[in-house]
C-alpha cells in the first residue's frame, strides 16, 4: 500500500514538473515533424529512383546478384549520408552479419568492403556537423601529437617505400619484373585503410551517443545482434552434427584440417568439421573461423557490461542469456582462443568492477549463469572435454609466448630500412594487388609494414587513448555507466597490447575497437548530463 501511494504520488510530481507549451511553440513542432516527413520522403523517392537507374545498368552488365549489390550499395549510401545516427547503427548490425551476406551475394573483394557504404557517408556527415558546430573532430585532444606522428610515417612509408616498389614495378628490365604486375602504391593505400581506418569511428560514437538514452538504445541493441548471431551459429553447428552440412567429413588429405568455403553451411564463411579426426572451427556469421573467435571475446565485454549494469532487469537478464550464449559458442564452436579467452576477462571483469562483492546483483546472475552452463555440460560431456583437450594440446604444441616472439624475430631479421617493406605488404585483404607475407601476430605485422618508429608511434597512440579512457571512467559516478566504463577499458586495454593474431586488422574487432573508445570517452559527459537533469 505504501508503495503504491509513492508511485502515485511521483506520477503526480512528474506530471506537475513537466512543462506544457504554448499553442505557438505545439505549431513549430508540428511544422518541424512535417518538413522532416517531407525531407524523408524526398530522400526515400530520389534514393530509391537513383538505386533502380544504377542497378538496371548493372543488372544487364554483371547480372542479378550484381544489380541487387548496386541498388543496395545506392541506398545506403544515401540514407547514411542524410540520416547518420540510423546509418552508424545500420553498420554496426551489419558488421557481425557481413560474412554472411557476402557469400550470399559472392566471395568478390570488393563486398568484402560492402560495410563501408554506411560508415563512410556517416563519417562524412558527422565531420560536416562537427565544421558547422565548431566542435573537436579529434577526439580525444590527448591523441593529436601521437596520431599525426605516425601518419608522418605512414605517409613516408607509402610514399618512399610502397612508391618505390611501384617504380621498379613499371621498369620491364627491373630485377623485380616477376612482380610487374603488382600494384605496390594501391596495396599501401589498403594497407593504411585496413591499418587507421576506422580510427574516426571515435568521433562517430562520441557524436552520436548524445545522452543516457542513446547509449543503453545502443547497448540493447549490442544485445540482440550478439544473440542473433550466436543462434545462428548454433543452428550451423547443430546442421553440421545432425549430416545436414557435411563439412569437411569427406575430404581427403590436407584438405580435412582446412577451413574451407566450399563446406560453408547455413551461415558465414568457410569452415572445418569433421568429428572423426576430432577438429572443428565455425566460422559463425563470419568469413573466417578466428574473427567469430574474436567476435565472442569481444562479445564476452559487452555482454558482462549489460549483464551487471543495465538498469532494466529484463535487459539484464537479456544479457544474461547473450553471455551464457557467447560461452556456449566458445565451447562449441571450436575456437580455442575464445576458449581460453572468455572464462578468463568474465573473472577479471568480475573481480575489477567490483560486481564479485555485490552480492544482491552477483548471486542471482552467477547461479542462473551456472545452471545454464552447467545444464550444457552435462548434456555435452564429450564437446567439453574435446574442446578443453584442443586447447591443451594446441598450448602445449605451440606456447603462445613462443609464437610471438619467434615472429618478433623473423620480422626483425627481414627489416628493409626504418620505413618498413610497405603497408599492406602484411595485409591478408591487400593479397590482391601483389605479394603479401602472412604474419599471425599483430605488432610484427606492423613492425614490418612501418618499421620500428611507425611501430613505436602507434604504441604511443593506443597507450595515449588507453590512458585517457581510464582517466575518464575514474570520472563517472553513477553505478551503472561506471560497471559499463570499466568494462570498456579493459576491452581497450586488452585489444590495444594484444600481439596474438591481428584483430586490429579485420572485422570485428577493428570496428569495435575504435566504436567503443568513443563511447569510453562519452561516457562522463552522459553522466555530468544525466546529474544536471536531476538536479534541475
Amino acid at each position: 500500500m505504501v508503495r503504491l501511494q509513492r508511485k502515485q504520488r511521483s506520477k503526480k510530481q512528474s506530471k506537475a514538473k513537466t512543462p506544457t507549451l504554448s499553442l505557438k511553440e505545439r505549431l513549430a513542432a508540428k511544422r518541424k515533424a512535417t518538413q522532416a516527413r517531407k525531407e524523408l520522403v524526398s530522400t526515400m523517392t530520389t534514393a530509391v529512383l537513383g538505386a533502380i537507374f544504377v542497378g538496371i545498368i548493372l543488372g544487364v552488365v554483371g547480372g542479378l546478384k550484381t544489380a541487387v549489390g548496386g541498388i543496395a550499395a545506392i541506398l545506403c549510401l544515401s540514407f547514411s549520408f542524410k540520416y547518420p545516427r540510423p546509418g552508424l547503427y545500420a553498420f554496426l548490425v551489419y558488421v557481425p552479419l557481413g560474412g554472411t551476406i557476402t557469400y550470399y551475394l559472392g566471395s568478390s573483394p570488393v563486398l568484402q568492403l560492402a560495410k563501408d557504404a554506411f560508415y563512410i557517408p556517416v563519417l562524412i556527415g558527422i565531420v560536416q556537423t562537427c565544421r558547422q558546430r565548431r566542435v573537436p573532430i579529434i577526439i580525444p585532444k590527448s591523441i593529436t601529437t601521437p596520431l599525426f606522428i605516425l601518419l608522418g610515417f605512414c605517409l613516408l612509408t607509402l610514399l618512399f617505400v610502397n612508391g618505390g616498389q611501384q617504380l621498379s614495378a613499371l621498369q620491364p628490365t627491373s630485377l623485380r619484373q616477376a612482380q610487374a604486375n603488382e600494384q605496390p602504391f594501391l596495396m599501401g593505400i589498403l594497407g593504411l585503410k585496413v591499418f587507421l581506418g576506422y580510427l574516426p569511428l571515435i568521433i562517430c560514437s562520441y557524436y552520436t551517443i548524445r545522452n543516457q538514452r542513446d547509449f543503453w538504445k545502443f547497448t540493447r541493441l549490442q544485445i540482440i545482434v550478439t544473440l542473433i548471431c550466436c543462434g545462428l551459429a548454433f543452428i550451423q553447428y547443430l546442421m553440421l552434427r545432425a549430416g545436414i552440412c557435411e563439412g569437411t567429413r569427406f575430404e581427403e588429405g590436407a584438405a580435412i584440417f582446412k577451413a574451407s568455403i566450399n563446406n560453408r553451411c547455413f551461415v558465414g564463411g568457410g569452415l572445418l568439421y569433421n568429428p572423426d579426426e576430432g577438429v572443428i572451427r565455425l566460422p559463425g556469421t563470419f568469413v573466417a573461423p578466428w574473427q567469430w573467435g574474436w567476435f565472442l571475446i569481444a562479445s564476452g565485454f559487452f555482454t558482462f557490461a549489460s549483464t551487471f549494469s543495465d538498469p532494466s532487469r529484463l535487459w539484464r537478464m537479456l544479457g544474461l542469456g547473450s553471455m551464457a550464449s557467447v560461452v556456449v559458442m566458445a565451447v562449441v564452436s571450436g575456437q580455442r582462443i575464445a576458449l581460453g579467452i572468455v572464462p578468463v576477462c568474465l573473472v577479471i571483469l568480475l573481480i575489477f568492477t567490483g560486481q564479485i562483492v555485490n552480492f544482491r546483483r552477483f548471486i542471482p546472475i552467477g547461479v542462473l549463469l551456472a545452471i545454464i552452463l552447467g545444464v550444457a555440460a552435462i548434456n555435452n560431456p564429450m564437446v567439453v572435454q574435446e574442446r578443453v583437450d584442443s586447447f591443451v594440446g594446441r598450448w602445449n604444441a605451440s606456447p603462445p609466448q613462443q609464437f610471438i616472439v619467434q615472429q618478433f624475430g623473423e620480422t626483425w631479421r627481414e627489416q628493409d630500412g626504418f620505413l618498413g617493406n610497405g603497408l599492406g605488404r602484411a595485409t591478408n585483404s591487400a593479397r590482391f594487388l601483389g605479394n603479401t607475407r602472412l604474419i599471425e601476430t599483430y605488432y610484427p605485422k606492423v613492425l614490418h609494414e612501418i618499421g620500428l618508429f611507425g611501430t613505436l608511434a602507434f604504441l604511443a597512440l593506443v597507450t595515449t587513448l588507453t590512458i585517457t579512457c581510464f582517466r575518464a571512467y575514474l570520472t563517472i559516478k553513477d553505478r551503472n555507466l561506471r560497471t559499463y566504463a570499466a568494462c570498456l577499458c579493459l576491452f581497450i586495454l586488452f585489444i590495444s597490447y594484444n600481439t596474438y593474431y591481428y584483430p586490429l586488422d579485420v572485422d570485428p574487432v577493428a570496428v569495435y575497437y575504435w566504436f567503443f573508445a568513443g563511447v569510453a570517452l562519452k561516457l562522463p559527459e552522459i553522466d555530468k548530463l544525466e546529474r544536471l537533469t536531476k538536479r534541475d
